[in-house]
Parts: C-alpha cells; structure tokens; sequence
C-alpha cells in the first residue's frame, strides 16, 4: 500500500516538477502557466472571471487579482467587465498568451502520453 502511494506521487511530483521548468522556459512562471490554462479551458468559453480562475486554482480571491495584474502587466492576459454584470471582470488570453499556452500544452500533452506508459 504505501509503496503504491509513493510511486503514484513520484511520477506526479516528477510531472509537476516538469510542468514547472517548461513554464519558466518559456519565461512565464508556474502560476502563470496554471492561471493561463484555467482561463483557457476550465470553463470551457476561452475566457473566466477572477472567482473562476479563484476556484480552478484553488487560491483566494485577492491572490488571484494579484496574479492577474502581473499577467496583464506582462502582455499575458487582458481583462474586461462582463457585458451582463459590470461587477464581475472577465480574463482572456492575449495572442502572445496564446501562443505559449500552446506551446507548452504540446509539451505537455506529450510528457503525458509519456507518462501513461508508466501506469
């Protein structure tokens, strides 16, 4: 049992560890990566709202907002209110975002196809 445990948490910590070092690679940092990809794809609309991002990344409120304005800073992200509730800011990937989140998804895609053949 803890030998089974162990192994399952080596290969995530190993596959975390990757994800983290392509990220910086491609010189955006791990959180960003992570925050890039739940706007892009936790809701399903290619764009999310900071409770959104909050929930997809399990962080607070306020540390997202924090996260966002460094991403908008660095020509990531851009965000905008709601057309239906001005309250609410909606975040979308810029195309310089785009273009990384794809690039790093096909990395990705790849450690995972990898990685199945361990399991």
């Amino acid at each position: 049992m803890f030998r089974e445990l162990a192994d399952f948490r080596h290969k995530l910590r190993r596959f975390l560890r990757f994800s983290e070092d392509a990220a910086r690679a491609c010189g955006i940092t791990p959180q960003q990566h992570q925050m890039m990809l739940g706007i892009a794809g936790f809701t399903g609309a290619g764009k999310a709202s900071i409770s959104e991002i909050a929930e997809f990344l399990q962080e607070k409120h306020n540390s997202v907002v924090g996260l966002v304005d460094r991403a908008v800073q660095s020509g990531l992200v851009q965000r905008a209110e709601d057309a239906t509730d001005r309250r609410v800011v909606v975040v979308s990937l810029t195309e310089r975002g785009e273009e990384i989140l794809r690039k790093l998804s096909l990395l990705h895609h790849e450690e995972v196809k990898r990685l199945r053949q361990q399991f």
